[in-house]
């Protein structure tokens, strides 16, 4: 009789044995599929996490002017750059918020104008990107702007000269020579307050101008940048970075390279955390319920010792004894997959809940963006997790029953059939 045909036989008659080896084994697919859906769901939710927050480089250097930045921000590294240029240009007809004290007899002669600051987008400067400065009229300044002649105004600047969205400003050179109209498209309100001692205006953040940074051309500002923060997508990518900005700005010139990681791993890590754990808990389940079904295997090896030594006898081949248990055990298992979706599929959801959704950062220390929680981790049932799980269990099944069934390669017919007798 064909040695599978032999091994459907023997799992119908020894129906007591076949439940407890369907149990165990419901249990392991159960556990090892839950495993194997949590490293996936944890990787979908750092994959997401480094969508969302990222890593932010902060470039500064005597070398660092548009070009070289607008260059590095091309970087298939990168993901969105922000270039920073700051410079006080006159604004005539436009009345600067004061400061609360006189200006002190002797005090240099300040440039008498507001602060202004090139920028690619408003979104990635510190303060929009925590929260703390707020938009409250019209919009913010985007990449889309690019070389438009628009500006944002904090909301004491907007008050003070009646500017609404829409209204126009003229801003000019330091020397006069050079003049542009700039129609406001936002407003800000910044949390900072107008010290009671003496500043010079544009140090003052009531008067802090946005513009796009292209805007800036002719206004005699020069083209050195203060700063331009880069956005990549994580940290393994800033090494890389780092060798375009010293290609680009000159490693012997001297340039800044800031990596602030700090929001990205205060995300990640307890991502990579819970998918470690859950590798170590798929190895763990595998290699005991490989030993607890060898186990099993060697105890039903020794029960069927006077059927094997008569199957012998008949002259049946070893290699198919062992192959009966493959396939009794392996055959159990298929049924023990099937038991194991549809667990997945009723309890999927409470996994997804139990892993860990990041807080938003209170309190960054650089350009870190405001993170907002991250949802909870979809858990869904793909087939490759099914296959993954297949794959495994079809390896438990071969572990318990060819390394027990090494014990059949040296059995002789004529000692187990002496013994019975």
């Amino acid at each position: 009789m064909n040695f599978v045909k032999r091994a459907a036989y023997s799992l119908v008659a020894r129906k007591g044995k076949s439940a407890i080896l369907l149990g165990i084994f419901v249990v392991v697919c159960t556990l090892l599929l839950g495993g194997f859906l949590l490293q996936g769901a944890t990787a979908r939710q750092e994959a997401e996490a480094q969508r969302r927050i990222g890593v932010d480089v902060t470039v500064r250097g005597t070398r660092l002017t548009t070009g070289p930045a607008a260059k590095l921000g091309a970087s298939p590294l990168v993901e969105r750059y922000n270039p920073v240029l700051r410079g006080v240009p006159r604004a005539p007809g436009l009345k600067l918020v004061e400061p609360g004290a006189p200006r002190p007899p002797g005090a240099k002669d300040e440039a008498h104008g507001p602060g202004l600051a090139g920028v690619r987008e408003t979104d990635m400067l510190l303060g929009f990107a925590t929260g703390r400065t707020k938009v409250i009229a019209g919009r913010a300044i985007t990449a889309a702007d690019a070389d438009h002649e628009v500006v944002m105004v904090e909301e004491r600047a907007a008050e003070k000269n009646r500017l609404t969205a829409g209204d126009r400003i003229t801003l000019a050179s330091p020397d006069g020579g050079t003049k542009k109209s700039f129609e406001v498209v936002g407003v800000f309100q910044d949390p900072a307050e107008v010290p009671d001692t003496w500043l010079p205006p544009a140090e003052i953040p009531a008067n802090q101008l946005y513009v796009p940074i292209g805007s800036l051309r002719g206004l005699g500002l020069g083209e050195h940048l203060a700063e331009a923060v880069y956005k990549i997508r994580s940290p393994e990518r800033a090494r890389a970075l780092h060798t375009d900005a010293a290609r680009l700005l000159g490693a012997d010139k001297g340039f800044r390279f800031d990596v602030n990681d700090k929001a990205y791993r205060d995300q990640v890590q307890p991502l990579r955390r819970v998918g470690a754990f859950a590798g170590a808990v798929v190895w763990l389940i595998a290699m005991a319920g490989a030993v607890i079904l060898g186990l099993i295997v060697t105890l039903t090896i020794r029960e069927r010792r006077d059927e094997l030594g008569m199957l012998l006898a008949l002259g049946e081949k070893k290699w198919k004894l062992v192959g009966q248990h493959t396939v009794e055990v392996a055959a159990v298992a298929v049924p023990a997959l099937a038991c194991a979706a549809v667990a997945a599929g009723l309890f999927g959801g409470q996994l997804g809940d139990r892993l860990p959704a990041q807080e938003a950062t209170d309190r960054p220390t650089a350009h870190a963006p405001r993170t907002e929680p991250l949802p909870h981790a979809e858990v869904r049932l793909t087939p490759g997790d099914l296959g993954k799980v297949a794959g495994t269990s079809l390896g438990i099944a071969l572990a318990a029953t060819v390394i027990p069934g090494i014990g059949i390669l040296r059995l002789h017919p004529r000692s187990i059939l002496t013994d019975s007798d």
